[in-house]
């Protein structure tokens, strides 16, 4: 039996801040951004938008009455949950009017959590084929302003319909994964900024990947050029382009040009939305297969999931012979174009007002809500969604 994914569709909030403008603020070279780190803008996520709302934005361009009524499970995989008992599935299962006859969990372990969720999902389809699994990866990458990390913040969610026999792409039975705890990236239950140490994290990531893809290709016999494109957990996109040079000293020239231009088109979203942590791979996979018609029917794609901590995952996905109708490039487009650019000054006012890590009632600004669903603050400690 076949499974995998059978839609998928992103979120990101109405703003962005030109990273370019930003650089200029900070005293930096553009160049450092844009090409040292690989990003070009990053959306700029206000209170009134958490990953319960972008969740529950991305999810409804899916749903149907059939979906619903087919829905065995609702996961999210997130390292920015809202609360730390209550899953943030079960307020987008509220939001969205869902069943109450699901599971609705929330899953994590950094940047793995979205991967986490899809390999839970698939294996809950093998034993329920008759049933939908509703996949949401959504975070908020916050490091500070003026900080090391600051370039590499970001906000989104993606959201994925797994199913028997689907459209879009299989999720082939071939994983090689890895855990082993160590502290390149952490974020503590009383604060929304992350403590990265950056360089060791990277070569953590590396390593990681270098270990599982050399497993990999001894236990499942595939080399590079059995894929037509390799993508990965893109923290910043210069991560993922260091991975896939581990890769390309071993391949063929027509390969390497092939992985090297197909990753290049699994990269356009992320340098314009930034670092969405457990979503991170999946716009990849989203901008790869909205970026670049040359892909088929039958092609391989690899996917590397990496999470701090850490834990990753190698595997590999069957693109299906009706996969290009299934998208929504366009639409994609257009919401990336419509978004509202934020002066520097902007920007910093947007990210200073945020729902306080305390019991004190909050109110967001009305001026910056977006998408179907916001908070609309926090009321005797109640977060308070809306539907618009």
């Amino acid at each position: 039996m076949k499974i995998g994914i059978d839609a998928i569709a992103m979120d990101t909030p109405d703003f962005y801040v030109d990273l370019v403008k930003l650089a200029q603020v900070r005293g930096d070279d553009p160049d450092k951004y844009t090409i040292g780190i690989g990003q070009d803008e990053q959306a700029v996520p206000p209170s009134s938008q958490d990953i319960v709302t972008m969740g529950a934005n991305a999810a409804t361009k899916l749903l149907t009455p059939a979906i619903r009524a087919s829905l065995g499970m609702v996961l999210v995989g997130t390292e920015s949950g809202v609360d730390a008992s209550k899953s943030a599935a079960l307020f987008i299962h509220d939001l969205l009017a869902l069943p109450e006859w699901v599971r609705a969990v929330e899953l994590k372990e950094a940047c793995y959590g979205g991967t986490a969720a899809l390999m839970m999902a698939r294996d809950y389809i093998a034993a329920h084929p008759d049933k939908t699994v509703l996949v949401i990866a959504a975070d908020i990458a916050r490091y500070g302003l003026a900080t090391a990390g600051e370039v590499t913040q970001g906000a989104g969610a993606v959201a994925m319909l797994i199913k028997a026999e689907p459209h879009i792409m299989t999720i082939e039975d071939d994983s090689v994964y890895r855990s082993e705890s160590i502290d390149d990236f952490w974020r503590p239950v009383y604060q929304d900024t992350a403590i990265a140490q950056g360089k060791y994290s990277t070569e953590q990531y590396l390593a990681f990947f270098q270990a599982i893809w050399s497993r990999y290709q001894t236990q499942r016999h595939h080399t590079a050029s059995d894929f037509a494109a390799m993508t990965f957990h893109l923290p910043y996109t210069k991560m993922g382009k260091k991975a896939l040079k581990l890769v390309l000293p071993d391949t063929d020239e027509a390969t390497g040009e092939r992985l090297q231009r197909r990753f290049e088109a699994s990269t356009r979203y992320c340098r314009r939305v930034g670092n969405i942590y457990t979503g991170s791979l999946y716009l990849g996979l989203l901008s790869l297969l909205d970026n670049d018609t040359s892909l088929k029917a039958g092609d391989r794609i690899g996917l590397f999931s990496y999470g701090s901590g850490a834990v990753a995952e190698f595997f590999s996905g069957i693109l299906q012979p009706d996969f290009a109708a299934q998208l929504h490039a366009a639409n994609h487009a257009k919401m990336l174009a419509d978004r509202q650019e934020l002066t520097v000054p902007e920007y910093e006012a947007v990210f200073s007002d945020k729902v306080p890590y305390d019991p004190e009632d909050y109110r967001s600004d009305p001026t910056y809500y977006h998408g179907q669903f916001v908070l609309t603050g926090v009321i005797c400690q109640e977060r308070q969604y809306q539907q618009r």
